[in-house]
This record gives C-alpha cells, sequence and structure tokens, in this order.
C-alpha cells in the first residue's frame, strides 16, 4: 500500500522539477526520430503477419479490450493509486481509433509516450518499456492494426484524483523516470540472449508487473524485475532474477518456456495475472523466442527487491501462535488439498501443480497462495491444455484464520521453510476486489 505523506513529499519534488521543464518544448531531451514517413504506406502481407505476431506478443488485446466489448476497441478500465484510467481504441475507427493516425502518430505514441496531437500520454499506457521496440518492429504493429475491422467506441476521459488529473505535471515525472531509445544489443552477449532482454525489457514490458514502484508509480532504480506488488490488484508479480527465495533458481531453461508456452512447468502453474498473460500472448509465441527469454531470465544476478510489500506482519507472529496455525493448517490440507497436490506436495505432473518447493509458495511475500486459496486457481486455457484443471475457491467454506493456517502449513511443509501468514492479512486480501 501506498502510505500517503510519501506520495505527497515525491509529489513535491515532481512539482518543482516540472516547475523548472514546463518551458521546454519537449521533456528530457527527447528526439522524433520519423524520417518523415507520415503516410499510410501500403503493407505488405509480410509486415502485416509479422506485426499480428508483434501485437500478441505484446499482449495489447488484454488492456485494450473492455470486459464484453469487442477486441483492440480499447476504454477497458485500468485501476491505479491515482485514479482510473481507461484505454484506447486500437481499431482504424476514424473518429475513436487511429483510423487518422499515421505511422509517425503510432511511433510517437509508442516510442515518445505522446499522443497524436502531442499531449503527454499517462504511463499505465507501458510506453517507458515500449520505447525500446525497434522502428520496423512498431510499423509492423502498426500495418496489422490498420487491417482490424474498425470498430466506433469512444475512450473515457481519465478519472484521477487532483493533483495528479494536471497532465504537465508528467513533464516532471517523465524527466525523473523516462529514457526514450530503442534497445542497444549487448556485443559481449549472445544473439539469443539478446533477442531475450530485447523481448522481455521492451514488447514483453514485463517489469511493468514485475518491478516494484515508487510512491509516483515509477519503477524503483536498480530493482528491474525483483518482484512487485501489481498496483490495485492485490496479487504480486514474483522475481525473475535468479533469487532463491521466490526467484528463478532451481527453474531450467525449459521449466520457464514450458510456464510461458503451456501455463504449466514442474516449478509450478500460472494463476492470476499471468494466466491471462499467457492465454491471450506467450503461448502464440515461437519456441525460438521463448527460449530466448528463457535464457536471459536466467542470466539475471539475484537480488531481493527492496519492497515493503515483500514484508508481512505474519513475519511477526509470536512463535506459539505460528505453531498452532501450522498444526491447524496441516489438518485443512490433509482434509481439503492433499487428494490432488498429494500428501507430499509433490502434486501430480501436468494436472495439479507441486506446492513442495514451489517458488511462489516459497516467496517472501505469501500474497498469491492466500489470494489462490481464497479466490481458486483457474489456469489458462493453452493450446497444450485445452480443457485445464482448476482448483474452487475457498474464501466462503474458509474463515480467516483457516486460510492463514493452511498456507502458512505449505509454506512450512516440505522443505519450503518460509514465514507463515497472519489471519489479518488474510482479511486484508479477502476485501481486494476482482479487476
Amino acid at each position: 500500500m501506498i502510505v500517503q505523506w510519501k506520495r505527497y513529499a515525491a509529489l513535491g519534488m515532481a512539482l518543482v522539477l516540472a516547475a523548472v521543464v514546463l518551458g521546454a518544448a519537449t521533456a528530457s531531451g527527447e528526439k522524433d526520430s520519423s524520417h518523415g514517413r507520415t503516410g499510410h504506406e501500403a503493407a505488405s502481407a509480410v509486415q502485416i503477419a509479422r506485426g499480428k505476431y508483434l501485437v500478441r506478443a505484446g499482449d495489447c488485446i488484454a488492456c485494450h479490450t473492455a470486459p464484453g466489448g469487442q477486441p483492440f476497441a480499447g476504454n477497458r478500465m485500468i485501476p491505479t493509486p491515482f485514479g482510473v484510467i481507461y484505454t484506447a481504441n486500437l481499431t482504424p475507427d476514424k473518429a475513436t481509433g487511429l483510423g487518422d493516425w499515421s505511422v509517425d502518430d503510432f511511433w510517437r505514441a509508442m516510442h515518445l509516450g505522446r499522443g497524436r496531437d502531442g499531449r503527454l500520454l499517462y504511463p499505465a499506457f507501458p510506453y517507458p518499456s515500449y520505447t525500446k521496440i525497434r522502428r520496423a518492429d512498431v510499423e509492423a504493429m502498426y500495418a496489422y492494426l490498420r487491417t482490424l475491422k474498425p470498430v466506433h467506441s469512444r475512450t473515457n476521459p481519465p478519472e484521477l484524483s487532483f493533483p495528479y488529473s494536471w497532465r504537465r505535471l508528467l513533464l516532471g515525472w517523465r524527466a525523473l523516470y523516462f529514457d526514450a531509445g530503442e534497445y542497444v544489443a549487448n556485443p559481449k552477449r549472445t544473439a539469443q540472449w539478446n533477442r531475450g532482454a530485447y523481448l522481455v525489457q521492451g514488447l514483453g514490458h514485463c517489469s511493468a508487473c514485475h518491478t516494484p514502484r515508487n510512491a509516483l508509480g515509477a519503477r524503483k532504480s536498480g530493482q528491474a524485475l525483483r518482484g512487485g506488488m501489481i498496483p490495485e490488484q492485490g496479487w504480486y508479480a514474483p522475481d525473475l532474477t535468479a533469487d532463491a527465495h521466490g526467484g528463478l533458481a532451481g527453474w531450467s531453461e525449459q521449466d520457464i518456456v514450458d510456464l510461458l508456452k503451456t501455463g504449466r512447468s514442474r516449478k509450478g502453474t500460472a494463476y492470476g495475472p499471468m494466466a491471462e498473460v499467457v492465454q491471450n500472448s506467450m503461448q502464440y509465441l515461437r519456441n525460438s523466442d521463448l527460449h530466448a527469454m528463457a535464457v536471459y531470465l536466467r542470466s539475471l544476478s539475484p537480488g531481493r527487491a527492496e519492497d515493503s510489500a515483500m514484508s508481512s506482519d505474519a513475519e511477526q507472529l509470536p512463535a506459539k501462535t505460528a505453531t498452532a496455525l501450522v498444526a491447524r493448517g496441516r489438518v485443512i490440507y490433509r482434509r481439503d488439498c492433499s487428494a490432488c497436490h498429494q500428501k507430499d506436495g509433490r502434486g501430480v505432473a501436468n494436472v495439479y501443480p507441486p506446492l513442495a518447493g514451489n517458488s511462489v509458495v516459497r516467496a517472501a511475500n505469501p500474497v498469491n497462495p492466500v489470494r489462490a486459496v481464497l479466490l481458486g486457481g483457474f489456469e489458462p486455457t493453452t493450446a497444450m491444455y485445452p480443457r485445464p484443471y482448476s482448483m474452487p475457491p475457498y474464501a466462503q467454506r474458509l474463515s480467516d484464520r483457516d486460510v492463514a493456517a493452511v498456507v502458512s502449513y505449505i509454506r512450512q511443509a516440505w522443505g519450503n521453510a518460509a514465514a507463515p501468514v497472519s489471519p489479518s492479512m488474510v482479511g486484508e486480501y479477502r476485501s481486494i476486489p476482482i479487476h
């Protein structure tokens, strides 16, 4: 949770800096590399097919499709700590979508975070990551989006609290936190590693969820991909470094590929927001790209996130209380969980995920197993597993104390050795709405 005084202190710094740069023609020394291409040049079938692949890789459909709405027609509500933002219509409708946008307009949005009229875009649109996408790939994405059926769907204006509703403050935010620039290959690394870095850092925008954020919603410096709470959703995006406590230590390259491609691996299963990413995006990527991403992720040095959300009040539970919780959790597990996950916590291969040695179960932040018990576990539908198994929700059957007990037990059984969970934490996350 964001502490109010920290938010306003950081805001004050941004206001001062904004006052300095408001008169500048552009923020942060941004340069527009449009190269004079402003028309709607005819796209080849090859370029359109490549653009479709890239749009899928970026999971654009997830944010730009409202519940029950037409694909890519936008107006999906994105809750943030500062208010609500609605996503843009990406179909080529002239009145409400990208119909009158040129390829240069689209490039400026992706690369510089500026709308067609030059206005600054809110970073809920992940242009701090998309700026790394190469111009040719952006043009291919544009070419594909122009082939979609136009949908007339007007985007609601942002509903942000003051002073965040004052868009010009973004000049200060960008001066502090945004550096425009395409991905530059590391000559000391292999082509496969660089391809993986390009996808993870840019189009995949993995940092948008897997990096902790500061009071102004910017990614914390030096904490890239070390895990963080997803704002307003009540899920924790795990550490993607080689950290042994909730990270990818012990994961093989194939384990990562399996999870991204199918939603399952021998190390765990994709639930919550990640299940949507697998279902909409990752399963469609070429194996070569998935392996490249895995190679890059496995190269990241381990490191624990400096996010206050990593700590649970459960860690301060008295020893006697924690022991009683774990004992009660053992009884609940054997009654409600062992039939699927097995008494030894090893699950059933390709059916029920293992809990023993599961990095999400052992993570310093226990919110994901808590949410899975409360809401149930629903795997993504993929080509490999078109009818996946799911876990029923227990929110109506188990009290906060019972949920805390069973989660504490699985976090300490079979060598997991993670801190117990308090009933008060379960109560906090029980009340978070599902977005």
